[in-house]
């Protein structure tokens, strides 16, 4: 069961007029001149919540929507509500509720005496759901450090048998010596954790180090879950990456190495999909993962162009990348999933310098992602030569075959006469043959000649 509580909504108004209603009060205190990034209204984080409960094989019996000036701090709800809850929570068998609002400690404890049921927020759900989809060891690690932070404060109040030190004389009961006691088994084993992560984050530094001592790029996948990221993933690169339709289905990163148009090898990496207020606690946790992200030398930001949400799941993703001081990274954006889209939709639909329209299940616009990803990797830059080998050079002839893109071949008094694209690194080994280098990038731009 789902509930959502919103603070900014006013009685007797929808959560959808409250927040238009916010943003037209902001732009006209002057606002306007920020850009104003879309939000969820309360329906669409609802229908999010749902998904993650469906995520987590949770079986949705209700869902409730309350509209307040401000939350109540006993309840986040107020009693009149959640005596409303409680009985549908009864008559319908419900075993947990999930609410779509950060507990504190004691409202928690207050709605699961109050419902008679165990009662958990938004944090608790997306990490659950980590736990269940954590397949490696260092995945399974980061997920149990995040769930260990959300537990720390909240282990005051959870009952006589842990209660806070009082005021008064007498107060002091064996309830204090267990929290700290449980608190200490708690900072050691995070302790312990943290240690282990950071063997992680060094051990992924030396891979990477080694990766960038060869003139090989990264490639990230990123975007909100449940946008195909393991899909495209899978398509391009053969990987064989775990695909779901239930968010968060990918947690362990996977990098494999993908060939260019242009003969490039580089190496694509999968990333964990981002969400709207992603716990901080999970963002932390996960940056021996996300490091991939800061890493690449390009992102390729993956969207579902079916969703009715997607300007706002964009928002999120941006909030994200800049936390993780990846926001100015260049970035190409690809709309996926155009085969739930009719013939019409889909022909309406236009691609530019920084937007390709593809679908990972029917393998439509891959071509056009490849060739858009070639033109923008800025390491290890195209140039476009014109060459003239030896038939003899056959080291020579066989790297051009493997490395570069050859464009035209002539057979003239033994020698082989080409135009080719190829990275710098290539052509720096094959200076010596280079008869006219044509175009120094293939980013459009004058031609430079050199004889």
């Amino acid at each position: 069961m789902g509930i959502d509580s919103r603070a900014r909504a006013r009685p007797g108004r929808s959560a959808a007029a409250s927040a238009r209603q916010a943003r037209e009060v902001a732009e006209a205190a002057g606002d306007a001149a920020r850009p104003q990034l879309p939000e969820f209204t309360a329906e669409e984080s609802l229908a999010e919540l749902r998904e993650l409960a469906e995520s987590a094989g949770a079986q949705v019996t209700g869902e409730f929507l309350q509209s307040r000036a401000k939350p109540d701090p006993a309840t986040l709800i107020g009693r009149g509500k959640l005596e409303e809850i409680a009985g549908a929570a009864a008559s319908a068998g419900a075993n947990l509720l999930i609410f779509d609002h950060d507990l504190s400690p004691s409202q928690q404890r207050n709605l699961e005496e109050a419902a008679g049921v165990r009662v958990i927020d938004r944090t608790q759900l997306i990490l659950d759901i980590f736990a269940r989809h954590a397949r490696t060891r260092e995945g399974q690690l980061q997920v149990e450090l995040a769930q260990l932070e959300y537990l720390l404060p909240r282990l005051m109040g959870r009952g006589v048998e842990m209660s806070q030190l009082g005021g008064g004389i007498g107060t002091r009961g064996p309830g204090e010596t267990q929290l700290e006691t449980d608190r200490r088994k708690i900072y050691r084993r995070v302790r312990h954790i943290q240690q282990q992560v950071e063997n992680v984050r060094r051990t992924r530094a030396q891979q990477r180090r080694r990766r960038e001592a060869a003139p090989v790029s990264t490639i990230a996948l990123v975007g909100y879950t449940n946008a195909g990221k393991s899909t495209l993933f899978n398509m391009l690169t053969k990987a064989g990456v775990v695909v779901s339709a239930r968010m968060f289905a990918t947690l362990d990163p996977t990098i494999r190495a993908v060939t260019l148009p242009s003969r490039r090898k580089v190496l694509l990496s999968d990333t964990v999909g981002f969400l709207r207020n992603l716990p901080h606690a999970l963002v932390t946790a996960f940056r021996a993962t996300l490091e991939e992200v800061q890493r690449a030398a390009l992102l390729v930001d993956v969207s579902d162009v079916t969703s009715p949400i997607a300007a706002e799941q964009e928002a999120q993703v941006e909030k994200v990348l800049a936390e993780l001081e990846a926001a100015g990274k260049p970035r190409l954006r690809v709309r996926n999933k155009i085969d739930l889209l009719s013939p019409g939709e889909r022909e309406a639909l236009r691609d530019d310098a920084g937007t390709v329209h593809v679908s990972a299940v029917s393998g439509a616009g891959l071509g056009a992602l490849l060739e858009r990803m070639d033109e923008m990797l800025e390491d290890d830059p195209l140039q476009r030569v014109r060459l003239r080998v030896p038939q003899e050079e056959g080291k020579m002839l066989a790297l051009i075959q493997a490395r570069a893109r050859v464009l035209s071949r002539q057979y003239h008094d033994g020698m082989v006469e080409m135009e080719a694209r190829a990275p710098e690194s290539v052509v720096r080994r094959l200076k010596a043959f280079v008869v006219e280098e044509s175009l120094s990038q293939t980013k459009n731009g004058p031609a430079t000649k050199k004889r």
